[in-house]
């Protein structure tokens, strides 16, 4: 294909579609979901299912106020909350273990699904799953097209049924027209199952992020008065985060403060965190302030655990932090090299070193960093993304 033909496809490629998109809830963090989304709602018109789940609740209030939650959205219908960008809270029996139960709300699913379309007037819809618990309807919904947008090793979850999910996303897989996946471990694992798989990576949201480098953006109130040096983090506080290494980063700078802003997982144990009095945990924080929050930072913390988990993975949060001009010292993942422009640690020891390096070396948010992280935009994903879905329709004889 000529040059000019491929900036042609990529111009004409998912406008004017209508789009069916399993994913996480609406309404969570803005998860690279939401940014593709949100970019291609301008020219599609999108039905977003929430995510039934991939587990069984537990007896926690945190999954009670999930369930209310779940039940309230239910209630408001089809919900409007962009321009184009509709969303749908299924409702499901919460019993995943059972397999009268999972059949149950396939059909559950698909009926709320269809009806959902057919007040939306959908015609040749493409599906397109961030989830493989989607598996048992992608592709019973009289789509023209079904894609498998693979972000994770979602098997790899602790608190998930490893062998169930596998089996989901084998079948996903399998019926998947096209597979897009963010990190080359994930493209690897994937394409052995379905060959017309392909590997776009995470952009980021430089515009938002780069305001901390903005004299005039406002350092929240809760952080602005805690000693100097601030070592930050923000995001979940789960399993997979290595605790060592911020206790490490905590004890090694008595004079200074750790800043871990995001909320912590019902099936983790913070308690060792919380115990460190320079450690302060802030909790979750609205996504338009995070900027302020790492304006306050001096260094940002990506600390991962190594698992299978971890190295599938492409965090997010690392291009957040890069757009937003910090130093950035993460765990040893091969998206995070491939990134560059981070320091990497693979002990506590390890950690403590790299944080005092970028201590000693240019400090806190700086524009001219920011730059380096400009290229690799939402924008220019969705670009890329138009044109592999593009190659892959006229490939199976499908109308753009």
């Amino acid at each position: 294909m000529r040059r000019s033909e491929e900036m042609d496809l990529s111009k004409r490629a998912l406008r004017g579609r209508d789009l069916v998109v399993f994913s996480n809830d609406w309404d969570g963090d803005p998860l690279s979901k939401v940014h593709i989304m949100r970019i291609l709602s301008r020219d599609n018109r999108v039905l977003w299912v929430n995510s039934i789940g991939n587990r069984a609740p537990k007896a926690n209030a945190h999954d009670a106020q999930r369930i209310i939650k779940k039940l309230k959205t239910f209630t408001q219908g089809i919900r409007e909350v962009e321009p184009n960008l509709h969303v749908l809270a299924p409702l499901a029996i919460p019993f995943y273990g059972s397999e009268t139960v999972r059949q149950a709300n396939r059909h559950l699913l698909r009926l709320q699904v269809l009806r959902a379309m057919k007040q939306l007037k959908f015609e040749r819809p493409i599906s397109w799953s961030f989830l493989p618990a989607s598996a048992p309807v992608s592709g019973t919904l009289g789509e023209d097209f079904v894609v498998y947008h693979c972000v994770d090793e979602f098997s790899a979850f602790s608190d998930t049924n490893g062998k169930h999910i596998a089996e989901l996303e084998e079948r996903l897989l399998r019926r998947a027209d096209m597979c897009i996946t963010s990190a080359e471990r994930l493209y690897e694992n994937k394409k052995r199952l379905n060959p017309r798989t392909v590997l776009v990576r995470h952009g980021t949201d430089f515009s938002h992020f780069v305001k901390a480098c903005d004299p005039a953006t406002k350092i929240p109130e809760d952080i602005a008065k805690l000693p100097k040096p601030i070592i930050g983090f923000f995001g979940l506080v789960a399993d997979w985060i290595d605790q060592d290494a911020i206790i490490a980063c905590a004890k090694a700078h008595p004079e200074g403060s750790v800043v871990i802003v995001g909320k912590t997982t019902p099936d983790c144990d913070d308690s060792r965190l919380r115990a460190v009095p320079n450690i302060h945990m802030l909790g979750r924080k609205p996504y338009a302030d995070l900027p302020g929050y790492n304006k306050a930072f001096d260094v940002a913390l990506n600390p991962f655990v190594i698992n299978e988990l971890t190295l599938n993975s492409n965090p997010l949060k690392v291009r957040e932090y890069l757009a937003s001009g910090l130093p950035v010292v993460s765990s040893d993942l091969p998206e995070v090299r491939k990134v560059g422009l981070c320091r990497i640690a693979t002990t506590p020891e390890d950690y403590v070193k790299q944080v005092n390096a970028a201590l000693a070396d240019n400090p806190g948010p700086n524009r001219e960093r920011a730059e380096k992280i400009f290229h690799e935009s939402w924008e220019a994903r969705v670009a890329e993304i138009r044109q592999h879905v593009g190659e892959a329709m006229l490939a199976a004889g499908k109308k753009l």
